[in-house]
C-alpha cells in the first residue's frame, strides 16, 4: 500500500470515529497512531466521558472482533487468558480460550483488579500470545489492548506496576466535551448511538499494510538525536526518581513515526517527536515526591520538551 492511499484510509477511519467523540481530533489521532504502532493504549479518565464507546466504534471500525473484559477485584487470570479444561466426551484435556483471543480488546477499570490479574495480561500484551501448561497459543496478528483506568484518587484501585504500564505505548485522556460537543449531545444531534454498527473502513489486511508503512519512516540523525536527549532529560532531572528506559524511548521513536504516517508522510519532523513525548513518556517516569498523578508528570515532561534544542 503506498502512503497516499495509507492516509486516505487513516483520514476515513478518523472521520467515522468523529462521528462517535465529538471535538477530540487529537485524541483520535493518537489512538489511531497507537493502533498502526501496533502498540497499547491506556485511557485514565473519569466515568462516562466516551472511552468505551470509542473502543467499541474503533473495533467495528477496522472489521475486527471485539471483547471485553469488566476488571473486578475477585477476576483471575484464567478469565483473561482461558483454560484447560477435560472434555469427558473425547476423554482428553482441551484448552477454552479467553476473551484475549480477539482483535480488540477492552480492559475496562483494569487497575479494579488484582496485581495477580493484571500481572495475566504482560505476555499478553508483549508477545501477542499465550503460554498455558507449556503450550504456547498465538494471538490475532492486529491484537490491539485498549485499557481504562480509573484515576488513582478513587476508591478501590490498584496501581499498575512498572512493567505492566510500560507494555502500553501512550496513556491518553479525552476529558470533558466543549461546550458545543455537549449540546450537539444533549440534543441528539452529535455522536452515533452506541448500539449503532459502524461499517468497516479499514480491513485487517489493510491495517497490516500500513502497519509496514511504519518500519520504512524516514527519520534523519538529527531527530534521533533530539529523541535521545529528551529521554536522558527525564533520567537527569531533579525532580524525576526514574526516568524513561530504552524500551521507553524505542516505544517513544516508534510512534513518533506511526503519527507522521497518520500525518501524512513516510519521514519525521520535530513536531512528530513533539506530539508524542507527553503520551508516550509521562506514565513511564516516577517524581521524587512519589506522586503518580497524571497531570504532574506532564506538567515536568513539557517543562524538558520546553528546554531541549530543537534540531533544524
Amino acid at each position: 500500500m503506498d502512503e497516499l492511499l495509507a492516509y486516505k484510509k487513516i483520514q476515513q477511519l478518523k472521520n467515522q470515529l468523529a462521528q462517535v467523540i465529538l471535538g477530540k481530533e487529537e485524541v483520535l489521532t493518537l489512538t489511531i497512531t497507537a493502533l498502526i504502532a501496533d502498540g497499547h493504549l491506556l485511557f485514565e479518565d473519569v466515568p462516562g466521558v466516551g472511552k468505551t464507546t470509542l473502543i467499541k466504534a474503533l473495533a467495528q471500525s477496522i472489521g475486527g472482533e471485539f471483547s471485553r473484559i469488566q476488571f473486578t477485584p475477585d477476576l483471575l487470570p484464567a478469565d483473561i487468558l482461558g483454560t484447560t479444561i477435560f472434555n469427558s466426551q473425547k476423554q482428553d484435556f482441551e484448552f477454552k480460550p479467553g476473551p484475549v483471543f480477539t482483535t480488540v480488546l477492552l480492559a475496562d477499570e483494569i487497575n479494579r483488579a488484582t496485581p495477580r490479574a493484571q500481572a495475566a495480561l504482560l505476555e499478553v500484551m508483549n508477545e501477542k500470545q499465550v503460554t498455558l501448561d507449556g503450550t504456547t497459543y498465538p494471538l490475532a496478528e492486529n491484537f490491539f489492548v485498549l485499557a481504562t483506568q480509573n484515576p488513582l484518587e478513587y476508591e478501590g484501585t490498584y496501581p499498575l506496576p512498572e512493567a505492566q504500564l510500560d507494555r502500553f505505548l501512550f496513556r491518553l485522556n479525552i476529558g470533558y466535551p466543549d461546550a458545543e460537543s455537549e449540546l450537539a449531545l444533549l440534543k441528539n444531534q452529535g455522536p452515533l448511538r452506541i448500539g449503532k454498527t459502524l461499517a468497516p473502513v479499514i480491513s485487517l489486511d489493510e491495517l497490516s499494510e500500513i502497519k509496514k508503512l511504519v518500519q520504512q519512516v524516514n527519520m534523519d540523525d538529527s531527530l534521533y538525536a533530539y529523541g535521545l536527549a529528551l529521554v536522558k532529560a527525564t533520567r537527569n532531572h531533579p525532580e524525576i526518581f526514574l526516568g524513561v528506559s530504552p524500551r521507553g524511548a524505542m516505544a517513544f521513536i516508534q510512534g513518533a513515526k506511526a503519527y507522521a504516517v497518520v500525518s501524512g508522510r513516510n519521514y519525521c519532523l520535530p513536531d512528530d517527536l513533539k506530539a508524542v513525548f507527553l503520551p508516550a513518556c509521562a506514565h513511564r517516569i516516577y517524581l521524587n515526591a512519589g506522586d503518580f498523578l497524571r497531570e504532574k508528570n506532564e506538567a515536568v515532561l513539557a517543562e524538558i520538551l520546553n528546554k531541549t534544542a530543537v534540531p533544524r
